[in-house]
Formats: structure tokens, C-alpha cells, sequence
């Protein structure tokens, strides 16, 4: 039976959308397959961990005839960058291999049966290929207001954390506006976008990490809308995202996440001005001593019109750097992990940023965007 005929630039571009997801070691095998679901012209290209879900779909089907079928997703994916660019690929089955042909390359690789492609559950209305905008408690975001959202807070995420509800984001949806956070327990990152929403009660999702990562990946900094429907019964919590030719569902992490709106302290009242650039370079210079330290500690000392970096490792090696600030109050001296604040530095782009302290032992800093008041970072500090 002939399935596909297209260019192995055509074909390889659905294999990128879903592959990001697909199992390299699993006690089930058929998770590293992607399934190829052919219904005439129609063509769904399915991938899945059994807690996330990506599909896309190309009008590269040839004749009327239907099939499903699955094949090893990252070899599928070698052969088609293997072939020659620009050549017309044609892809049949025939007892129960894939067989590719390419000008005189041919390839035949073993499948196994699409009825055993494990899909995630979710509710019927998703399955059904109908508007998204259509769906009950669906909103809709820009994709890159949805990218930025993830961008400017996902660097916070906790890593393999035995609280497993901070391995991921924070997402709140509420009347007239969405929030994402992300927090490790050391430092939390938080910011709004004001949206039009359906919702009349506060919704609070925490997405997992390797959601996250795959929509980073997936999304184009363009105007184009991203539907998002939200799930929740007895069994199931998920979410839908769906935008272009791509539908990604995925299972949400149950668990209370920390009470972000504690974490954001509301009375500073000293705060700075800081050139984003300058101070990233100083902070990269003090972090070269204390690469190797379990804590990455250095030290800020604000004083005198000037910020002073201070770093210093168990082989008795300093280093001072410093930068010339307005800072009118009484001196003051904190310690911090560098990294936790050159990763906020390097997804901000603003020329200038805003850096607010407070004059007490073990206070938390907090950097602003002087462009975006719901951009807010904050740092717990270190002893040193």
C-alpha cells in the first residue's frame, strides 16, 4: 500500500515537531515509535511518553486508502536526513515493513500495529478534529505571549526535585488575566500577561517541565493564536494546547505549589538602577573563582555609589569586581548564588534593570523590568 509521497524536507518537518517527546529507553517499545495515521490525503504524525501527547498533520497521503501504522521515530527521522535534499520520497507498506525509496537509496524498516500505540486519555471533544476555539473553558494567547510567559520563568524550575510539584510551571488562569511561576525553593520567578479568559473562578495548573520545554521549542515568536482548553474530572487533569498544524495534550502535575503571592515581598523601599549588560559581565567575571563550589557563592556589597563583587575559593583565590550604581542609603552586604542571578540576566533583554533590597538579615533581592511591572524575580540569599 503506497502512504506518503513528498520531498524529504516535507517529511522531516512533522518528525521534528514530535520527536522532542519520544522515549529513547522505555519497558515499552512501541514508545519509541511514532504512529502514521493515513486517511486519504491526510496525514497524523503522533508521538507520546503516555504523559504528553504531540500530533501534527501534512497533506502528503497518496490515494483514498486508510492505514495506521508505527515505526521507530528516530530512524525514520536518520533515513529521511540521510537522503539526498530535495529528492522525492516514496514511502509504501508492504508486509508489515515501512519501505522507503529514494532515487536508488531503499530502505525497509519494521513496524509495529498502530492498535497498540498507547494514546494519552482525554476527554472526546479533543479527539474530534473541530475548531479549537469551539471547545468549552478554552482562552486564547498569542504564541508569543505564550512563548515569553514560559521564557522569562521556566529557568526556575526545580530539577528532579523530590517535590515533584516544583518540577515544573505554575499556571494561573483568572478572570482577565494568566500568570506563569516557576520556583527550586531558592529563588521564584513570576509574570502576568492580561488576557481575555472564559474562566470566572481562579484556575491554578502546574505543567510539567517536559511540557514546558516542548511548547519553548514548538512555538514561533509570531501573533498567531494558541488555543488552550483546560480538563478537569475525577480522572483526568490535563490541558490542550493547540496552534497551526499541532495539538500537544498533556497530563498536569497534582500537588500544591507554594503560595507565590507570600514569596513576592511588597514592602522594599529601596531600590536601583543597574545596566543589565554591565552588571552580567561583572557577575560572570566573579563567578570564575567559585565554578567549582557546591554553593557558587559571591558577595554584593552596595555602598558608596557602588556595587562591589566580591568572590572567593577554598584555594584562597579573590577576586573583586564593581560597578558604579545610585545607591543614597546605608551599605549593605549580601551573599548570593551567582548562577540564580546570571540566569534572570540572560532572558532579560532590557538595557536597564531594577534591583530592589532591603536593609535585613537574610531579605530576599528582587529584580523589576523597568518595561514590565508584572516581571518579578526574586532571589533568596546566601550565607558566606
Amino acid at each position: 500500500m503506497q502512504l506518503l509521497k513528498a520531498s524529504s524536507e516535507v517529511l522531516i518537518k512533522p518528525l521534528n515537531t514530535v520527536i522532542g517527546i519520544v522515549e529513547r529507553r522505555s519497558t515499552m517499545p512501541i514508545l519509541a515509535n511514532i504512529l502514521i495515521k493515513k486517511d486519504g490525503n491526510r496525514v497524523d504524525f503522533t508521538a507520546t511518553d503516555l504523559e504528553v501527547e504531540i500530533s501534527t498533520t501534512a497533506d502528503i497521503g497518496v490515494g483514498d486508502e486508510s492505514a495506521l501504522v508505527t515505526v521507530s521515530a528516530r530512524k525514520f527521522l536518520e533515513v529521511l536526513r540521510a537522503l539526498p535534499s530535495g529528492g522525492i520520497v516514496d514511502i509504501t507498506l508492504e508486509d508489515g515493513r515501512l519501505q522507503i525509496v529514494c532515487g536508488r537509496s531503499r530502505f525497509s524498516l519494521q513496524t509495529m500495529p498502530g492498535e497498540d500505540f498507547p494514546p494519552v486519555e482525554q476527554p472526546d471533544s479533543w479527539r474530534e478534529n473541530i475548531n479549537p476555539d469551539t471547545l468549552e473553558n478554552t482562552f486564547v494567547l498569542p504564541q508569543k505571549t505564550l512563548k515569553r510567559l514560559f521564557n522569562m520563568v521556566s529557568f526556575a524550575m526545580a530539577k528532579q526535585d523530590i517535590r515533584y510539584y516544583l518540577n515544573g510551571i505554575l499556571l494561573v488562569v483568572e478572570p482577565g488575566k494568566v500568570r506563569a511561576v516557576a520556583t527550586d525553593g531558592h529563588r521564584l520567578a513570576h509574570l502576568s500577561e492580561d488576557i481575555e479568559t472564559p474562566v470566572t473562578d481562579e484556575q491554578q495548573l502546574i505543567l510539567p517541565a517536559k511540557t514546558v520545554i516542548e511548547l519553548q521549542r514548538l512555538l514561533d515568536d509570531s501573533d498567531e493564536p494558541v488555543y488552550i482548553s483546560l480538563h478537569k474530572d475525577t480522572k483526568h487533569s490535563q490541558i490542550r494546547f493547540a496552534f497551526g498544524d499541532i495539538v500537544l495534550v498533556s497530563k498536569l502535575i497534582e500537588g500544591r505549589f507554594p503560595d507565590y503571592k507570600r514569596v513576592i515581598p511588597s514592602d522594599y523601599d529601596r531600590h536601583l538602577t543597574i545596566n543589565r549588560e554591565e552588571f552580567q559581565s561583572n557577575l560572570q567575571r566573579a563567578r570564575i573563582l567559585v565554578a567549582n563550589d557546591r554553593l557558587h557563592g559571591i558577595k554584593l556589597n552596595f555602598s558608596d555609589n557602588q556595587l562591589k563583587i566580591y568572590s572567593n575559593n577554598q584555594e584562597q583565590e579573590e577576586a573583586t569586581n564593581s560597578l558604579a550604581i545610585e545607591y543614597p542609603f546605608d551599605p549593605l552586604e549580601v551573599g548570593f548564588n551567582v548562577n540564580y542571578l546570571l540566569d534572570v540576566l540572560s532572558v532579560i533583554k532590557d538595557e536597564e534593570i531594577s534591583v530592589s533590597v532591603k536593609p535585613v538579615a537574610g531579605s530576599s533581592v528582587i529584580v523589576n523590568l523597568l518595561s514590565d511591572e508584572n516581571f518579578k524575580y526574586v532571589v533568596m540569599p546566601l550565607r558566606i
